[in-house]
């Protein structure tokens, strides 16, 4: 990892969360104008060029501004970002929408859907004794990125593949309880485009498996990751009581 002034983080934190945001490639004279950065656009345009030589950035061939390569992502949500914390009533929401699923077959089901639902995007689940499920595909379909028919058809060509998913988690090390993949993380099937932010769940003799959410590379990881974490504190929560 390379070792960036506080002007360049500065700019690479700001410009990434304006791409979430909107989705558009990022200009010097945005960020000028939308944060309080010291600096000129000339200064900023500068900062961005030796962040694209560093890897951090690329250039759309279609636009002047810049958006995030998945090695910016990765220094961002492991540097620079801050997770928004749920309510205590969003926890109890979540709660509710499965809680008379429990110890139930459509418990995971319904999970999934519930987790799809509260992050707006595509929400996988596999359990150890070979479940799969998949709910929210729907909301993928009105992210600008999936507008290429391409990328939409690599990511719902997957999603119903158990083995691919199952071998993806087994390849995975560390000991962050949510994991967040992006570019080759994913594989050679989903490689650049995408982001995926999981979590290993187990409740001894219930139930294990991973649940987490799938998407472009511009996920909103701040609200995303403790969101997964809450499904799955809720999942070990509620099979201890089955």
């Amino acid at each position: 990892m390379h070792d960036l002034t506080q002007r360049q983080i500065e700019i690479l934190k700001n410009l990434i969360e304006d791409y979430i945001s909107t989705a558009e490639p990022v200009g010097s004279e945005t960020l000028e104008k939308k944060y309080n950065l010291s600096a000129s656009p000339a200064t900023i345009r500068n900062e961005m060029v030796r962040l694209t030589e560093l890897g951090y950035l690329k250039k759309p061939h279609t636009s002047a501004g810049r958006i995030p390569t998945p090695a910016g992502m990765k220094f961002y949500v492991k540097q620079l970002m801050k997770e928004k914390e749920l309510s205590v009533a969003e926890e109890v929401a979540l709660k509710e929408k499965v809680w008379d699923y429990k110890g139930s077959q459509r418990f995971m089901k319904e999970l999934t859907k519930t987790l799809a639902d509260k992050t707006k995007t595509l929400a996988v689940a596999t359990t150890d004794d070979g479940g799969f499920y998949s709910s929210g595909s729907h909301y993928v379909l009105d992210m600008p990125e999936f507008f290429d028919i391409d990328i939409t058809k690599s990511l719902l060509g997957i999603i119903d593949e158990f083995d691919y998913f199952n071998n993806l988690f087994a390849t995975i090390v560390g000991e962050e309880d949510v994991h967040i993949l992006l570019g080759d993380d994913l594989g050679p099937r989903l490689s650049n485009c995408y982001g995926f932010v999981y979590t290993h769940f187990e409740a001894p003799n219930k139930i294990k498996g991973e649940i987490g959410v799938l998407g472009p590379t511009r996920l909103n990881y701040t609200s995303i990751v403790p969101t997964v974490r809450s499904v799955r504190n809720l999942i070990e929560e509620i099979a201890k009581n089955w």
